[in-house]
């Protein structure tokens, strides 16, 4: 509508509380709150309703502003339904809709790496998860990409969900030289950690997220992160790393952890989970020497480390699966020998336990078994069955040992380890016929590993079959054996075992019928 009238402009001045009401077009400022109003006029005037309209300007709380927000994902080409109707849909306030979500900034975080940051993220951690018990309050947390600068360590409280942009993109950090033993810690509560979780009727560590993030240390004293009391954490895409080279770990270094465990009283660390993790530049990868059941680390890297898995005294249902270790100076994982019921399978172990000179020099086992009821099933390594018997150190380190136990191991599908009992997979080789030399069955064991062993095995040529067990004795300069076996008839095959090197072969010799044989056979012994 055209304008066909300016009338003279009218202001009023004073307190927002005894703001009158304005005549239509007149303004009216209150000098307390800096909000600016002009009256609406009367409904004679075409007013829709008698009142004053605030004026935005740079003052002005707009989310305070009656002003509602409703869901409409206009997207699929049609207006949702929110409400029990369409002529009733949910409607919002800004600010409800907003507090939704919570980021550290929202606490006076900054996440510039030289700030620190950390009054600012204890301080949400606190009033988002421990201020009050009802559960309203609580928001997951998020953590913009930064590197959020800590001087000691983070109190992770009861119900609390962090995220983050990636592991190399929201980095919590903690600062060198500050004396923390952690970059961070579980916490009850009242945030109490430590001894004192549970104390004053406080909620114990329970039911934690904290997913795509990274925790460092640049303190080569700190560990990264101690998980104690707690019960359903979850970690998913989290790095934990120190600042721990190879050089340094050649040396053993004062201990340090990339995650750990503890537990007090009546509390034990139970249902813990650590997927798609990264563990790098601290001595031990995950290690406890302190009760600790159901722990789960599957799809994780180990790398840089001077151990990876390291598990003592009160360890049980842990299952290492499906993770990559790799640069590792010392053994990949350790059950220790007073500890049960924990499970290792389907991890790839590539240059570990050599001293960080490749997997053509081991110096410990990739894995070392030291208790009963515990198993390696289908890990894979790189060291070769010629690499873990010919070490250059002079001493034969297997990629699985345990020690005497009952336990079992499986080998890159090589071998079945029962205890001391090894069985290796079975093979087969063909047998020329009209061979006069003693020539290879392709069948061989280093006697520095097995100074007694069985080969049973199957002949077959044509239609005679013999089955039969060589038993072989080794002893320093000597070798003794025997070949006990029945064949329906004659096979024309002459089966001898001699010593070459550190080697017992089983050789053959055939006669000429026109048909060469198959030989088929698996080896096994005691340690």
């Amino acid at each position: 509508m055209a304008i066909v009238q300016i009338s003279q402009i009218t202001q009023r001045q004073g307190l927002n509380e005894n703001l009158p009401q304005l005549a239509g077009g007149e303004f009216g400022w209150s000098n307390d709150t800096l909000q600016l109003y002009i009256g609406n006029g009367t409904l004679e005037q075409g007013a829709p309703f008698i009142g004053n309209t605030e004026i935005l300007t740079e003052f002005s709380d707009i989310l305070n502003i009656p002003t509602s927000y409703t869901y409409k994902g206009e997207a699929a080409g049609y207006t949702v339904q929110t409400g029990p109707n369409a002529n009733t849909p949910v409607k919002l306030s800004l600010q409800s809709w907003f507090d939704q979500f919570a980021s550290v900034l929202d606490f006076g975080a900054v996440g510039d790496g030289v700030t620190d940051d950390t009054a600012a993220i204890n301080r949400a951690l606190y009033q988002l998860y421990c201020r009050e018990v009802n559960p309203q309050i609580r928001r997951s947390l998020f953590f913009p990409a930064g590197v959020y600068k800590i001087t000691s360590p983070l109190l992770i409280p009861p119900f609390a969900m962090l995220y983050g942009e990636g592991v190399d993109s929201s980095i919590i950090q903690l600062a060198n030289g500050t004396g923390s033993a952690y970059v961070a810690q579980t916490a009850d509560s009242n945030q109490q950690s430590g001894v004192n979780i549970g104390n004053n009727s406080a909620t114990p560590p329970q039911y934690v997220t904290i997913a795509n993030m990274g925790f460092a240390s640049l303190d080569p004293l700190a560990s990264i992160f101690l998980i104690q009391d707690a019960v359903n954490f979850s970690f998913t895409n989290v790095s934990f790393t120190g600042p721990l080279t190879q050089s340094q770990l050649a040396t053993l270094p004062a201990t340090t952890y990339g995650v750990t465990f503890a537990s007090a009283g009546s509390y034990t660390c139970n249902q813990i989970t650590l997927e798609g993790c990264y563990f790098s530049g601290t001595v031990y990868g995950v290690s406890t020497s302190q009760t600790a059941q159901s722990v789960t680390v599957s799809n994780s890297k180990f790398s840089t480390l001077y151990r990876g898995v390291v598990l003592t005294s009160g360890a049980t249902g842990f299952r290492i699966v499906s993770n990559s270790f790799n640069l590792i100076y010392a053994e990949g994982i350790i059950f220790g020998s007073s500890i049960s019921l924990n499970a290792s399978g389907h991890n790839i172990f590539y240059d570990v336990g050599d001293h960080f000179g490749g997997v053509g020099t081991p110096y410990t086992a990739c894995i070392d078994i030291q208790g009963n009821n515990n198993v390696s099933i289908s890990d894979l390594f790189q060291r070769s069955d010629a690499q873990a018997v010919t070490a250059s150190p002079g001493t034969a380190y297997p990629r699985i040992t345990l020690n005497n136990t009952q336990s079992i191991a499986t080998t890159n599908g090589a071998q079945l380890a029962l205890g001391t009992l090894t069985v290796k997979s079975g093979a087969v080789s063909t047998l020329n016929d009209n061979t006069v030399s003693p020539t290879s069955t392709g069948c061989q064991v280093n006697t520095t590993v097995a100074k007694s062993f069985k080969v049973n095995y199957s002949l077959t040529r044509n239609t005679s079959y013999r089955t039969g067990t060589i038993l072989v004795s080794s002893g320093v300069g000597t070798l003794t054996w025997t070949d006990d076996y029945t064949e329906n008839t004659a096979t024309g095959v002459n089966l001898t075992v001699v010593q070459v090197g550190s080697n017992a072969i089983v050789e053959y010799t055939t006669t000429s019928t026109t048909y060469a044989g198959t030989f088929e056979y698996s080896v096994n012994y005691l340690n």
